[in-house]
């Protein structure tokens, strides 16, 4: 198998099963394959049954691997939490990929969709983090990846909460890697830039951002980056934009880049 070596250890680590949060396609989807490539079981929660069933089943046939898939909505947590509570296996590594991104001015944004955006991208990863990370530190093993975005670095006209949101993400990353840590469970936020998926491919109606990367890179260079910084952003253009942001414009001045990067999106 290609890339064996870097998946050595990977599930003695991490495992026996991995949580793949929003993975039936698109990113979540290639997380699911990167995580059944290095040995990982999954539980494998989507909202969509059919596409979540399909993957599981797909993933069983290529891979050595249990796949458990559970159908939920991730704007409901408590709902979300019995699921999990019904299981009898020990669940060593989060990966919360599931978003929800109102697109459009922030004006013509319902209630409901702005709602639902501080659920599944804040209230679920915040709190499923800290349910799974009790029996991780019992265990005194276990990683946690919460995927955030460049877009979060900044204001991001037409996307503001979901930048917003992402932001949140990012931060509490960095706390928890410093908190835990010394308890042996890695914590890491991948702040990506644009991702080539159903939902972004539909949404860029002009050219793709700069720095566009494919979901299988994606995944396959977070899950390495885990345990070696509270930080990862993958892809060169990617590192660059983060140093121009965050280090080198002012605040102004970034968020005038984002509108310009942000004006196809509808």
């Amino acid at each position: 198998m290609k890339n064996k070596h870097l998946y050595a250890g990977f599930k003695e680590k991490y495992g026996p099963y991995a949580l793949m949060a929003g993975g039936s396609y698109g990113l979540g989807g290639a997380y699911a394959e990167a995580l059944a490539k290095r040995g990982m079981n999954i539980v494998l929660i989507a909202r969509d049954k059919e596409k979540l069933d399909a993957a599981a089943k797909r993933l069983m046939e290529q891979y050595p691997v249990d796949v458990i898939p559970l159908a939920a909505d991730l704007a409901d947590f408590e709902k979300v939490k019995a699921h999990l509570e019904k299981l009898t296996i020990s669940i060593g590594l989060l990966v919360y990929n599931a978003a929800f991104a109102p697109i459009g001015l922030f004006e013509t944004k319902s209630e409901d969709d702005l709602a639902k955006a501080a659920a599944v991208n804040v209230r679920t990863p915040l709190l499923l983090t800290r349910y799974l990370c009790e029996s991780m530190i019992k265990n005194g093993r276990g990683g946690i990846v919460l995927m955030s975005s460049i877009a979060g670095m900044q204001g991001s006209p037409k996307l503001a909460t979901y930048a917003a949101t992402k932001s949140f993400n990012a931060v509490l990353a960095e706390g928890l890697w410093k908190e835990l840590k010394g308890r042996g469970i890695d914590v890491t936020a991948c702040v990506a830039g644009a991702i080539f998926t159903p939902g972004y491919q539909q949404a860029e109606k002009t050219k793709p951002a700069p720095g566009a990367m494919a979901a299988g890179d994606v995944a396959e260079q977070a899950l390495n980056a885990l345990g070696k910084g509270p930080v990862f952003i993958p892809g060169a253009v990617n590192k660059f934009a983060r140093f121009l942001f965050m280090r080198l414009l002012s605040r102004k001045a970034a968020v005038n880049i984002m509108d310009k990067n942000t004006g196809g999106l509808s």
